[in-house]
């Protein structure tokens, strides 16, 4: 492979590795709009938990219109067990037991002062449809189970709090008590023990289940590199599967685990099932129909004589992806840090939220804390780019001979390599060497663009001036700012003008490729990743423009060093 072949192929690298990126913003999938059908059927034989999306319980027809409420109408329909702590706010549904009401207090919907606070769980009967039952199964039909009807009795407590757990009491009527005894702790674990008393006079078998049910939002369904679906660690390994992968025609997915834990996550919020380590559970996934995704799990059958009591306790997560906490809970939930979607590079990405974190805590701004971090990568590949720009600067000063050698051979393509490569071993000059500092950056580029679309941490942080969220892309793009009409691919912010301006400098300080295709493209590369960047984080834009200007002065004074101008 000839020199100018081998910066072909490390332009082609970068240039698709960020066109993928960028795909995402430009061409999203699009929900699909098809009719609702009803499957409401429950065989009591094959122990499956009920397909709980509300329309179920509805019985819709194929052409039946779905009318839903407000979340605070249906709010008001039933009565309420209040949950409370110093991150949450919501309530339990009395009727049918189910959790419901989840408000995240930590976390705004949007940068408005007055913005609501993000809603997590939501009842049924709502555009953001999205909760959580327990409850129990058997093949005997003439025991009578709770269901989303019973009207569950509260014992005790009247608030689910840290300090005051609460527990929740149905008698069937035939000798038969089931209890809740749910515990909270000061952040999202539910800690619930689903209990059965018999004395019936008979042996029961119940199974115990729990199950989620969602309604996916126009963001679930859109490609991107942040994970959206089913996540687990099923008998230890982690298994995957995106909300777009699934299909209500197909067959649901199922999983049997010991242990471990399963769960429904977006960009930064989740909700999980967790499992004690000896525990087996069959696990469902499915999508009930084009817009719920269900996902539930069945326990073991609970064999009760009677007079006898017996319990099934496993945990319930409902709340943000905070990084630093999710990994004190792994600490006795293994793998739980894996609710959040590090991506390949793992090992770059997990340690490069942790040195933005310790230096947002040291200067108290996420944006600084990215400048500083981008200062302190320059210099620890001080070394590295040095060696880089030496052998540029050494192309650059022979690029008149290069060129004398293209007007003597252009007839003879390969007495011109021949003859360059020849020069090249007079000159001691490795025309490869340019080249390495942007393989090494490739995983920095993907690491970086990782924490910054996924930690919570850096959601809605502030820089300066007009950055408001240093997750989201820079705000003030033409439009804006212009007053008039811009196509969205077009409509750049003005961090991704300041980036591209930075490039197009380092683009002047490099050797032009011999290859006249070649330095076209070279030529045309800012324009296209200022396109790009346009719509990615602002965050990951300032990091790589600074980049961009250290990478420019440290070039600058080896090509002084060397004499060439």
């Amino acid at each position: 492979m000839t020199s100018d072949d081998f910066k072909s192929f490390i332009a082609a690298v970068v240039l698709s590795a960020v066109v993928v990126l960028g795909f995402n913003y430009f061409f999203p999938q699009k929900n699909k709009t098809e009719n609702l059908t009803a499957d409401v059927t429950v065989s009591a034989e094959t122990q499956t938990p009920v397909a709980a999306a509300e329309q179920n319980e509805e019985e819709l027809s194929e052409n039946a219109v779905i009318v839903h409420a407000p979340v605070a109408e249906v709010l008001k329909q039933d009565e309420r067990l209040k949950i409370s702590n110093n991150v949450i706010s919501g309530s339990i549904r009395l009727k049918g037991a189910r959790f419901d009401e989840i408000l995240l207090n930590k976390y705004k919907l949007t940068l408005d002062a007055d913005s609501p606070d993000v809603e997590l769980l939501a009842p049924a009967k709502t555009d953001s449809a999205y909760y959580a039952d327990y409850g129990w199964l058997s093949g005997d039909k003439s025991l009578l189970l709770p269901n989303k009807d019973t009207l569950w009795t509260v014992e005790g407590n009247s608030e689910l709090t840290p300090q005051t757990p609460v527990t929740l009491v149905w008698n069937n009527g035939q000798g038969v008590k089931f209890i809740y005894n749910i515990k909270l702790d000061d952040n999202y674990l539910f800690d619930i023990t689903q209990t059965v008393e018999n004395n019936s006079g008979h042996a029961i078998t119940v199974y115990p289940y729990g199950l989620f049910s969602k309604t996916l939002m126009t963001e679930d369904n859109t490609t991107s590199v942040v994970h959206r679906g089913f996540t687990g660690i099923l008998d230890g390994d982690l298994k995957e599967i995106k909300y777009d992968k699934l299909d209500a025609e197909k067959e649901p997915e199922t999983f049997e685990t010991t242990g471990g834990w399963v769960s429904l996550t977006d960009r930064y919020w989740f909700s999980a099932f967790i499992f004690n380590d000896s525990y087996k559970a069959k696990i469902t996934l499915r999508k009930v129909n084009d817009s719920t995704v269900q996902l539930d799990f069945k326990g073991l059958p609970m064999q009760i004589q009677s007079g006898s009591t017996a319990s099934f306790s496993s945990q319930m997560y409902a709340g943000a992806k905070e990084i630093k906490l999710l990994d004190k809970y792994a600490e006795t939930i293994k793998k739980f840090d894996l609710n959040v979607d590090f991506g390949w590079y793992y090992f770059l990405t997990k340690p490069f939220f942790y040195i933005l974190d310790y230096l947002y805590n040291l200067i108290g701004n996420m944006g600084w804390a990215i400048l500083v971090f981008a200062a302190l990568l320059r210099l620890l590949m001080f070394p590295v780019a040095n060696k880089s720009y030496e052998g540029m600067s050494k192309m650059k000063k022979i690029q008149p001979k290069v060129m004398a050698l293209q007007n003597a051979y252009k007839d003879d393509k390969m007495a011109l390599q021949r003859a360059t490569m020849e020069l090249y071993q007079r000159e001691k000059v490795n025309p490869a060497s340019g080249c390495l500092p942007i393989l090494i950056q490739i995983p920095i580029f993907f690491s970086l663009y990782k924490v910054l679309n996924i930690a919570i941490e850096i959601r809605h942080a502030p820089f300066i001036g007009w950055i408001k969220d240093l997750s989201a892309p820079d705000p003030l793009t033409i439009s804006t700012w212009a007053h008039i009409y811009v196509p969205s691919l077009l409509d750049i912010g003005v961090w991704p003008l300041i980036y591209g301006f930075t490039m197009f400098i380092q683009y002047k300080l490099n050797p032009a490729p011999a290859n006249k295709d070649q330095a076209r493209m070279m030529a045309m590369m800012p324009f296209i990743f200022v396109i790009m960047f346009a719509h990615f984080a602002s965050g990951l834009v300032i990091y790589w423009t600074l980049s961009n200007i250290l990478s420019v002065f440290q070039q600058k004074y080896i090509m002084y060093k060397n004499g060439v101008k």
